[in-house]
């Protein structure tokens, strides 16, 4: 079928769709590729991707093209599923015969729940949805398609077995040439990354069980499978052709770091080609590792502490001793790798207490950049299940965002309101950057380049902005 790949246009500034592990508007816009859609895409001949957020496409302007497709498929998530909805409405109102599905967590774990509050939608891909996509494209019968559900003839859902688990991960072709096809990458920036970069997956799913993320538990799992280092190695050698003015590259696994030997046998080919690169670590690794890692172009690393507090990393199950972290930090900072670390406020156990704790810990280690989010219980993580039996998670703010895509904070227990966990956030980043040390090391490195006085300038306005909006939202719940 002639397939339309689409990541639709919701809140302004809002990037769900791929590797962003943070579905709301951030502090800084900035967008991630969509990854998760290139990857079936890449499997789909002749299929088109619209990635429409950062490339500010309209509605209108997609609707225009509806007729030029048999079939939609949109990434979905919690926050933007009404407006994903939506979307396929005015496709299909242009386009009566388009089928439309979905894939991404939320269809994962409620592929029913999804389908029933959105009869537009003709099948959800479940789990891990590549080649369950792949086959709907191809016409196989939707009765046939492990993964699927569906609506069948009459009308009812049907829930097709699930799909094996994928093992040999280098039968997925290279996702960077959907990039290279239908993509403008100058429209992808992070604050923390060179620009422009490029990132993708090496591998996917996650050993560490903490019971906040969502990607392990509902679509990638908790065993770490990898491409072969020699395709690795061949999609970077891709981009340095048809992206040479690539600055960065970041590999978004999970947890680049969960195979120590393969990691080290990467880095020291990525060496051989001069790249620089970046990846998500767990702050455990081990010096002599990281030294390897720096040696051959290493320049930062995605860092989730989440909290200071020792027993909260225990609630989680994050797997991680504080003063392990700590170590892991010290020997980064002397080896000259930058940290972009991320916390998250509002977790099991939290007190007033606890986040003073955790805010003095961020200071301490001193990162290069951080991220505080609020702690979002996604359906089908264990921390949504613990919300949801003891109370902690309202109705009211299941969706995890306010009508902007503002994060809001949909957890509260007996001791801590949601209001003061909100709040938390401002105060957190006004602590950890309104430090003399901290503004002198900015100001520091916006002299020594005008390029990065320029984008640390930009970010700040945006910055602002984000804390007026947030602001906003503390006076509506009050």
């Amino acid at each position: 079928m002639r397939t339309l790949f689409l990541q639709a246009p919701t809140f302004d500034g809002f990037d769900g769709g791929a590797g962003s592990r943070y579905q709301a508007k951030r502090e800084i816009k900035s967008f991630w590729y969509p990854t998760w859609l290139a990857q079936p895409a890449a499997l789909v001949p002749n299929s088109k991707l619209i990635d429409a957020p950062p490339h500010d496409i309209k509605l209108p302007e997609i609707v225009a093209q509806a007729n030029d497709f048999d079939l939609v498929v949109l990434h979905t998530s919690v926050p933007s599923f009404k407006s994903d909805v939506k979307t396929i409405e005015a496709l299909k109102a242009a386009n009566p015969k388009l089928i439309a599905g979905l894939i991404g967590a939320k269809v994962a774990v409620d592929a029913a729940g999804s389908m029933a509050q959105a009869p537009v939608v003709d099948f959800c891909a479940r789990n891990e949805f590549d080649f369950t996509v792949k086959e709907v494209a191809e016409g196989v019968p939707m009765a046939e398609i492990k993964g699927l559900s569906y609506r069948n003839a009459d009308g009812v859902v049907v829930h097709n077995p699930d799909r094996e688990i994928m093992t040999d991960m280098d039968q997925l072709p290279f996702v960077t040439s959907v990039y290279k096809r239908d993509l403008e990458m100058e429209k992808y920036f992070i604050g923390y990354l060179k620009h422009p970069y490029i990132s993708f997956y090496s591998g996917r799913g996650c050993k560490s069980r903490c019971t906040f993320c969502l990607w392990p538990q509902t679509v990638g799992g908790h065993t770490y499978r990898t491409r072969s280092v020699a395709h690795v190695i061949e999609e970077i050698k891709y981009c340095l052709k048809e992206f040479p003015q690539t600055k960065e590259f970041f590999f978004d696994d999970d947890t680049f770091t969960d195979n120590l030997p393969r990691a080290e046998e990467i880095a020291r080919e990525l060496g051989k080609l001069g790249v620089t690169w970046s990846c998500n670590a767990k702050a455990n690794v081990p010096r002599e590792t990281l030294k390897v890692l720096k040696e051959n172009g290493l320049r930062l690393l995605l860092v989730g502490y989440e909290s200071g507090n020792q027993q909260i990393l225990h609630n989680i199950k994050k797997g991680m001793r504080v003063e392990v972290a700590e170590k892991f930090t010290k020997d980064c900072h002397e080896l000259g790798i930058a940290i972009h670390g991320t916390f998250i406020l509002g977790l099991p156990g939290e007190t007033k207490e606890t986040i003073q704790e955790t805010i003095a810990f961020a200071k301490r280690i001193n990162p290069h950049t951080i991220q505080v989010s609020l702690a979002a219980p996604y359906p089908g993580t264990f921390l949504y299940k613990q919300a949801v039996e003891n109370g902690w998670l309202d109705k009211d703010n299941a969706e995890l965002v306010d009508e902007n895509g503002v994060q809001i904070a949909p957890l509260h227990y007996p001791h801590l309101s949601h209001t003061e966990i909100f709040n938390s956030v401002e105060e957190f980043y006004k602590k950890f950057y309104f430090r003399a040390p901290k503004i002198a090391s900015i100001v520091s490195e916006m002299v020594r380049s005008p390029d990065m006085m320029k984008r640390r300038l930009r970010e700040g306005v945006e910055f602002w902005h984000f804390l007026r909006e947030r602001q906003g939202v503390a006076k509506k719940a009050a």
